[in-house]
């Protein structure tokens, strides 16, 4: 529950999922000093073990895709800053273009949230949703800056 709920970030009060990506952030301005293929590397590895706990946190509570679990905004959040010079302004427009796309859940987001279950359907969509902020803020980046 510890990895499923970001450190109980997810237990905060109202929109857990945004916690989450806060945490996301924060673990990215951690992480950020990784040379490109550690940093994929731990991100994968998250997307794992993301995985599985989210899938185990789904038994426990027995509900599916329950509001604490934020692993998957945590893993959606630090795909959106894949190369991403660390600036406030970077990190701002990172983290609400993954907000929008995690809530809008435009297609194929939404395919994966509906189609698939446990833990790897939780974690899946907030990958889409970090695949598709990762392309529209370096679009930004590149064209405005």
């Amino acid at each position: 529950m510890l990895i499923a709920t970001g450190f109980y970030s997810g237990y905060l009060p109202k929109a857990p999922g945004t916690w989450g990506s806060l945490v996301g952030l924060l673990l990215f301005f951690l992480l950020h000093v990784l040379s490109l293929p550690v940093y994929l590397a731990v991100v994968a590895g998250l997307f794992v073990v993301g995985s599985f706990a989210a899938g185990e946190a789904e038994k426990i509570l027995d509900n599916r895709d329950p509001g604490v679990v934020v692993i998957d905004e945590i893993v959606g959040m630090l795909i959106t800053m894949i190369a991403v010079p660390v600036t406030p302004l970077s990190m701002t427009l990172g983290f609400i273009l993954f907000r929008v796309f995690d809530i809008a859940k435009p297609f194929p987001v939404n395919f994966f949230d509906q189609r698939f279950h446990g833990g790897l359907g939780i974690m899946l969509d907030d990958v889409v949703a970090g695949i598709y902020s990762l392309i529209i803020l370096h679009l930004i980046l590149l064209l405005v800056f």
